[in-house]
């Protein structure tokens, strides 16, 4: 489906303002919906006099809908809506007399015109499905007033408000709590759920006729409060902003929206929800980020231990072979380490892999017999890999960086005598695929290797993470110009 922003450019003469206030009025629609207990559709009228195009809809979550499909993006000519074309040509609020009749259900309408700065620059149509029309209680009562007042204020260029605000992403619905307040400050009408939440901070009695920020003050402790300026203005209705309150037991987000209908303040909505049971699922969930990442971080330690009581044994082994095999082991304990150790540090269980991979190669570089004659250069970016990925692959780069140093660069007839170099280690993604290359420039590979039949244990290892481990693929063969290339292809999920 196109968006407003699509809409308003192929089709309208609004400009980028025109377009961040009608995207406003749609971050807050869903108040009005619930309040109207109808649908309502945004009409953007048509660049050349043509018609009307809807660029937004909304569905109410306290009735009925009266709108059965989408009307995204349908376009409405010019004399087929008296109401749209009445609305546009004077700019008033525009209400029909007898209803609508679609697939069987009466619908009334109202067309609400959208002025921002003195502009008419969008309508929006309120569709209200008849059948679910019952004789009003006290709360519908309210919510329709309120729905009145803020429709005015969009006629009237006053709604949405263009203020920052917190923007909590839990922020409160009509259905959580509704208070209305007067322009002093005091509660006009609660709604049973609102009456409920301040029960649950301890309130005995009704919130009728108190002093909502007052009130507040003496539930809610001072520590659990926000600052006086963000309560008195949120609970005394005097600006559009939210704010969280709470004791220990109870924790609620209110939102504030004052009251203009002819301009001047006559009052403020207050939305409110009791987000305790949210807040103790965050908290869950940061004890368990932190238990991972101790886990992780003991891991790493321990890994380290083994890493470092090989190494202690290899300095003990005389036999040239057995010592050898004890390094190897050490590299291949310490490259899972470094997997464990950036994961200690990550939010969750992702790794930027490039910071592991240029550990991977100063590592190499460091315990092998090439020392500082050959480098490990790193061309393109890896991203961030999942953790059951980064630890098999860590092992597999390991392995084929150790193979390409200490095979690549000896020089045959000689005992540790090598030769200057770099070793290439490349990643790029392609067509759903992570694609690794690992290429030296060194002697190349002896006549008549093939991979298949090799019996090296590091190559066996590389082989069996690649292709069981990660689901990928493994060539090895002559690098162009000389030298040996390893490419390692592995699916992006």
């Amino acid at each position: 489906m196109p968006s407003l922003q699509e809409l308003a450019r192929a089709h309208s003469d609004l400009d980028d303002a025109d377009v961040a206030w009608l995207h406003l009025l749609m971050a807050d629609w869903q108040i009005i919906a619930d309040l109207s207990f109808a649908d309502l559709v945004l009409w953007l009228p048509d660049r050349e006099g043509r018609g009307f195009w809807a660029a937004g809809q909304m569905r109410p979550t306290t009735g009925p809908t009266a709108l059965t499909d989408d009307v995204l993006g349908t376009f409405i000519p010019s004399g087929r809506r008296r109401m749209l074309d009445e609305a546009h040509a004077t700019g008033r609020l525009v209400r029909e007399g007898d209803p609508e009749w679609r697939d069987d259900v009466p619908v009334r309408v109202e067309v609400i015109p959208v002025r921002r700065a003195g502009r008419l620059i969008a309508l929006v149509a309120r569709n209200t499905n008849l059948l679910g029309v019952r004789t009003p209680s006290r709360l519908e009562l309210s919510y329709l007033q309120t729905a009145a007042e803020l429709t005015q204020m969009i006629a009237g260029g006053w709604f949405p408000y263009d203020g920052q605000r917190s923007d909590h992403a839990d922020s409160p619905r009509v259905g959580d709590g509704f208070v209305r307040l007067d322009d002093a400050g005091r509660v006009v009408y609660a709604s049973p759920n609102a009456l409920s939440v301040y029960r649950r901070l301890g309130l005995t009695g009704d919130l009728t006729h108190h002093s909502l920020a007052d009130l507040t003050r003496e539930l809610v402790p001072p520590r659990r409060r926000p600052d006086e300026e963000t309560l008195s203005a949120v609970l005394s209705g005097q600006a559009d902003r939210d704010t969280e309150v709470g004791t220990d037991q109870v924790s609620l987000i209110l939102r504030s929206i004052p009251l203009r209908p002819e301009g001047e303040r006559i009052g403020a909505l207050v939305l409110l929800r009791d987000v305790t049971d949210l807040r103790r699922r965050d908290r869950e969930l940061v004890t368990k980020d932190a238990t991972i990442r101790e886990i992780h971080h003991r891991v790493k330690n321990n890994l380290q231990t083994v890493a470092a009581l090989l190494r202690l044994q290899a300095r003990r082994i005389e036999q040239p072979e057995a010592r050898a095999a004890l390094e190897e082991a050490v590299r291949r304990v310490g490259s899972i380490a470094i997997v464990h150790e950036t994961l200690s540090q990550a939010v969750e269980e992702h790794v930027d892999f490039d910071e592991v991979a240029d550990r991977l190669g100063r590592m190499v570089t460091d315990v092998s017999v090439v020392g500082a004659s050959v480098r490990v250069v790193r061309r393109g970016s890896f991203g961030v890999l999942a953790s059951e990925v980064a630890t098999p692959l860590a092992m597999v780069i390991t392995e084929a960086l150790q193979n390409a140093a200490e095979h690549g660069y000896a020089v045959p007839g000689t005992e540790g005598t090598t030769q200057p170099g770099t070793i290439e280690l490349a990643a790029r993604s392609e067509r759903g695929r992570l694609v690794v290359t690992i290429t030296d420039d060194g002697r190349g590979l002896p006549d008549g290797f093939d991979l298949e039949a090799s019996t090296s244990l590091g190559l066996t290892i590389v082989r069996t993470l690649v292709e069981s481990e990660l689901g990928g693929s493994l060539e090895m063969g002559p690098a162009p110009g000389g030298g040996t290339r390893v490419r390692i292809a592995l699916p992006l999920t």
